[in-house]
């Protein structure tokens, strides 16, 4: 995002640039913002990060999880759980930093030629809402089964 001035016909007296970055876990933020100075190279431009650090520990892998494995429905082997890292933000670094894993998944399969999330008339079709309930619960009883 880029900020300058208060008016389009006047030169602005200072400017400021907002990069959001996305940190992988047990990535310094002191690297990025390093790098980020280092790409810049103008030693008139400050790199600042805005948010205090609260980044975590990497987790195992979820196919490492204790209690994932028995699911005679056959609904993991179906939709197996395959490492990714999500772009949005979540709870999950404070639950890591607490000591406590976890994992993330959704059920929203979006339209990859109508994607407005974040922006002017966000939505979710419904169909994919309707779809994503049902992956979400099939999930839970497929890990919740006492075998």
């Amino acid at each position: 995002m880029l900020e300058a001035g208060h008016a389009f016909n006047a030169l602005p007296q200072r400017a400021q640039a907002t990069v959001n970055c996305r940190v992988l876990p047990g990535e310094p933020v002191e690297e990025v913002q390093k790098t980020l100075a280092r790409v810049v190279d103008d030693n008139q431009i400050s790199v600042t990060p805005t948010l205090i650090d609260v980044s975590s520990k990497r987790r195992p892998h979820a196919g490492d999880c204790a209690g994932c494995g028995a699911d005679d429905s056959g609904f993991l082997a179906r939709h197996p759980v395959i490492p990714t890292m999500s772009a949005g933000a979540t709870d999950g670094l404070f639950l890591r930093n607490a000591g406590i894993p976890n994992y993330g998944t959704s059920g929203l399969a979006g339209d990859i030629d109508d994607v407005r999330a974040h922006g002017k008339d966000e939505r979710v079709l419904v169909k994919s809402f309707n779809d994503g309930q049902e992956y979400l619960y099939r999930l839970v009883k497929a890990l919740s089964s006492n075998k």
